[in-house]
């Protein structure tokens, strides 16, 4: 297997720069560039000379021997000072190694997937805490990382193993007038993986908003103040303003942290019958935006006013342009900030309580996975029922059901996936 390395750090001019190198000739490479041998884990600042003996940089040089790295294999870090010359003449004197290449995206995780450093599911919640922006993402993605989801699986397959088993015995010991009935125990398993099962596969729609962000749609009419609101909650010009109705066209997204949830709030074209073909085309996208949103902020101008979509769980209606009222209770107002922390704390209370619905799983893949091992168990509860003749047939079922549950952790049937998931992965992971 090639020596492989690559910046682990972000590129560009930085207090310092770590060049990650991994494979069978990461500790030869290391002495060869500082003199020193790195046989064990240890640390030392040294210079680093090229062939020739010129210094290229004095670095801190790190050693971690395999199997106890990140990747499984021997690795070495070189933590260089930040500059760019200083990477580029690094990495062209490792590239002149042979044996030694520049890694390709997401290649150190990849091999600590297949050196079972980590699980499929890990290396999903590795990607997704490097993109984690909140708070809520980061704890989201931490939980995956750190194996929770790989113990359940074990933990479900064990289960269904032993189901599995229990009916085998049963098969093999057929012709020799066993007693013993098996279904009660085997059933309380199944029953047992099933639950869990559905509990975590509802709770995966919840936890892919977590990370991929909620979203949550102003609408209202033309003029009725939601690009000035929606200006107002970003701190910033984000949206055209004017007295003139119909001036927002399409569809103005800005990305907040709200209790530590990533929300993106979209301002709409406003709701009327038009004329112009331009703005029909805005009013469309608005609809439909505003109907796929996570939750809708009407904003109206009369009491009682007629929404112009129906109104769903989560949503909230206001009063607009407090401002300009002399009643101003339940009313918002962009223009001196009225209601704005109401509307945010409602926003985020309301968000909150949804997200708590998270489940471990996080993405649709785990879902299907889950569903797929559910239909098996209820597959093989059908089994069952019509008595040990098909006992066979039902350890067939279970088979498949360890088999799915086993594509989600990475152990099985997953080798599409792989090129993927880890091509969004930068250099140096």
């Amino acid at each position: 297997m090639d020596t492989i390395f690559a910046l682990a750090s972000a590129p560009g001019k930085a207090g310092v720069a770590v060049i990650r190198v991994s494979g069978p000739e990461a500790f030869t490479t290391a002495r060869e560039l500082t003199g020193a041998a790195h046989q064990g884990r240890g640390m030392g600042l040294r210079q680093l000379r090229d062939r020739s003996g010129a210094i290229l940089d004095q670095a801190l040089v790190l050693a971690f021997p395999g199997p106890g790295s990140f990747t499984g294999e021997d690795v070495v870090e070189f933590h260089l000072h930040g500059s760019v010359a200083a990477v580029s003449a690094v990495s062209a004197e490792l590239s002149g190694f042979a044996g030694v290449r520049l890694a390709e995206p997401g290649e150190f995780t990849r091999r600590a997937l297949e050196n079972g450093k980590m699980d499929l599911a890990q290396v999903e919640g590795l990607a997704d805490l490097i993109d984690a922006e909140t708070e809520a993402q980061r704890t989201q993605a931490m939980r995956v990382l750190s194996g929770d989801l790989g113990r359940r699986v074990d933990s479900w397959r064990r289960d269904l193993i032993r189901a599995s088993a229990l009916i085998e015995a049963v098969i093999d010991f057929a012709d020799e007038d066993v007693p013993v009935d098996v279904t009660p125990e085997v059933g309380e398993l199944l029953d047992r993986v099933a639950a869990d099962l559905a509990r975590l596969s509802e709770g995966v729609g919840m936890a892919e908003r977590i990370r991929q962000g909620f979203e949550v749609a102003i609408v209202g009419a033309p003029n009725v103040g939601k690009s000035t609101l929606l200006n107002a909650l970003a701190g910033r010009q984000a949206a055209i303003t004017s007295e003139y109705a119909g001036t927002t066209r399409d569809i103005i997204e800005v990305r907040m942290d709200l209790g530590g949830l990533a929300v993106t709030l979209m301002d709409t074209a406003g709701l009327r019958e038009a004329s112009d073909e331009v703005e029909k085309i805005g009013i469309a996208l608005a609809r439909e935006r505003a109907q796929a949103a996570d939750i809708r902020v009407f904003l109206i101008e009369d009491e009682g006013e007629r929404l112009e979509m129906e109104r769903q769980p989560g949503d909230i209606v206001l009063l607009s342009k407090a401002d300009k009222r002399s009643d101003r209770a339940g009313a918002i107002s962009g223009v001196t900030g009225q209601g704005l922390e109401t509307l945010v704390a409602d926003l985020t209370s309301e968000l909150s309580k949804r997200s708590g619905r998270a489940s471990l799983a996080t993405r649709e893949r785990h879902r299907v996975a889950m569903d797929r091992a559910r239909a098996s168990i209820d597959a093989t509860k059908q089994v069952l029922s019509r008595g040990p003749d098909e006992y066979d047939i039902a350890a067939a079922e279970l088979r498949h059901g360890v088999m799915a549950l086993e594509s989600l952790v990475g152990r099985v049937d997953v080798e599409d996936l792989l090129d993927e998931i880890f091509s969004s992965f930068c250099l140096g992971k």
